[in-house]
């Protein structure tokens, strides 16, 4: 059966109503819109399920607070310093993070133009940068649609002059996994642009940043994926190959991984992407050449208990 939709604005009366025309607590009345509709086949992923706070002055109910920051943020990137909306990129964020419905939501009230203008204000001041860079990433979780031309642009050129800073490194990288996970158009787009050369610089680059490479091998992964439901045929193939022979990908990820044989984490990100690189007989051969059959078997030895890694085990 095919799910119901309905707006926040629809939830959100309904909730009012519930408490001004039945006479209900606010977590009543949030509850029993949540049971209706919920009963009557609508899908509540994209709906903020809370009770707006009343407006302490008019006793009215304001908009949810992520439209409250969204509104300030704006007003401010219309001022056009970087020190007026820094601070609240990062609230924005943080709202942001809360859940799939403050995304929608957010995303139906135009808030990608508003984070893009200060992305392109902040490209000269690294602190307004990471702040941007986080905005936008939280922002475009699920919704990577959002993503467009000038977005792709701002990256790339992000990732090429801030090449060396970590910081900035990890934000735009994932920012780049948000973009492109079930998003076909969005991984081509990137991949011509020289994506992957960004991602595999990054590991060579941060080769001792946890963070960084665990980030890159996440975003190595998602552009070999065939996830978009929407596109017939993808490049997944062809990505693992550009990764592999154009950029060096399988030696550079069995380097990387003997530098963190105490790291579980990392280690399990490393052997998933080479097992997703491994996408023809000549690169398994590659693997064993580079001494990543011996190191692997080692590591699967020392690591058996762990599942994490046991799975992601790659020949």
């Amino acid at each position: 059966m095919a799910c119901k939709w309905i707006t926040q604005e629809t939830f959100d009366a309904v909730v009012q109503e519930n408490v001004v025309e039945f006479d209900m607590e606010p977590e009543e009345a949030l509850n029993e819109a949540i049971q209706q509709f919920e009963s009557q086949g609508v899908d509540l992923t994209n709906i903020i399920k809370e009770v707006r706070k009343k407006n302490d002055d008019s006793g009215a109910a304001p908009g949810h607070d992520i439209l409250q920051t969204l509104d300030s943020l704006r007003q401010a990137v219309d001022s056009g310093s970087t020190s007026s909306f820094s601070e609240i990129l990062i609230q924005f964020g943080d709202q942001c993070k809360q859940g799939m419905g403050h995304r929608y939501l957010a995303g139906q009230k135009f808030a990608y133009p508003v984070v893009l203008e200060a992305w392109k204000l902040s490209e000269d001041d690294r602190e307004a940068l990471l702040n941007v860079l986080y905005a936008m990433s939280s922002l475009t979780d699920g919704q990577p649609d959002l993503f467009e031309g000038v977005g792709q642009e701002l990256l790339i050129r992000n990732l090429e002059n801030f090449s060396h800073d970590a910081e900035v490194t990890l934000m735009a990288i994932r920012l780049t996994r948000h973009t492109c996970l079930k998003h076909e158009q969005n991984r081509q787009d990137l991949v011509k642009v020289g994506i992957l050369r960004h991602l595999t610089e990054a590991i060579s680059n941060h080769g001792a940043d946890p963070d960084v490479v665990r980030e890159a091998c996440s975003a190595l992964r998602i552009m070999t994926f065939d996830d978009d439901i929407r596109v017939p045929f993808g490049h997944a193939h062809d990505h693992a190959k550009m990764i592999v022979l154009e950029n060096g990908g399988l030696k550079l990820l069995i380097e990387a991984a003997k530098a963190f044989t105490d790291n579980t984490g990392v280690l399990s990100e490393l052997c998933a992407t080479v097992s997703r690189l491994c996408v023809r007989n000549e690169f398994c051969q590659d693997v064993v050449d580079l001494g990543g059959l011996n190191f692997m078997v080692a590591l699967l030895a020392d690591c058996i208990d762990h599942q994490v890694i046991s799975r992601h085990y790659p020949l």
